[in-house]
């Protein structure tokens, strides 16, 4: 039996033509894209960063309510040295992270909000080096492990609100690439 060929098909995405700088031009489209996202990408994180740390304090109001409830607990005690433990501790946290969600979500006081959430992203990271046996049983993360490591995506989105808030800006140049 011969072997089948399989017709190639040409490809439908022309390069543009390039622009006096040898790069190619980016439609349009793309560029009002790109303008959009630069003016807007950053609040839009800031708001949704700020929705989810308030909706995690605002199930620890409610005892029961928050996973991480009993991590909470364990974590404070630990760090406090058993000054502050159970159900105060949670309230605290609770506080803080409605305090900092509002704070995200309005865009008031970010400054001295920056200056918490380092503290808060530290303390919600720390029962990975605190409790390394009851987190990685046999190497492998419990579910408490991994709602801890999840965490790591809302540090890298504090870190951009916090260059936003600090004066760094985005800039793209005229083919709408951020540099």
């Amino acid at each position: 039996m011969a072997p089948t060929t399989i017709p190639r098909i040409a490809s439908t995405t022309a390069v543009p033509p390039p622009d006096d700088g040898g790069r190619p031009r980016v439609p349009r489209f793309t560029a009002t894209l790109a303008e959009w996202l630069a003016a807007h990408s950053v609040a839009a994180l800031r708001i949704s960063l700020g929705l989810v740390i308030a909706g995690f304090g605002a199930l620890k109001y409610v005892p029961g309510a928050s996973p991480a409830e009993g991590l909470v607990m364990q974590t404070t005690e630990a760090l406090t040295f058993g000054v502050v433990d159970g159900r105060p501790a949670v309230l605290i946290t609770a506080v803080l992270e409605t305090l900092i969600g509002l704070s995200l979500l309005t865009g008031r006081g970010l400054r001295w909000c920056l200056v918490v959430m380092a503290g808060w992203l530290g303390g919600i990271m720390m029962p990975v080096v605190l409790f390394p046996g009851e987190m990685f049983p046999g190497g492998l993360p419990t579910i408490e492990a991994q709602y801890v490591l999840k965490d790591v995506i809302l540090l890298a989105a504090a870190a951009v609100v916090a260059a936003t808030a600090l004066g760094a800006r985005m800039v793209t140049d005229r083919t709408g690439r951020a540099r």
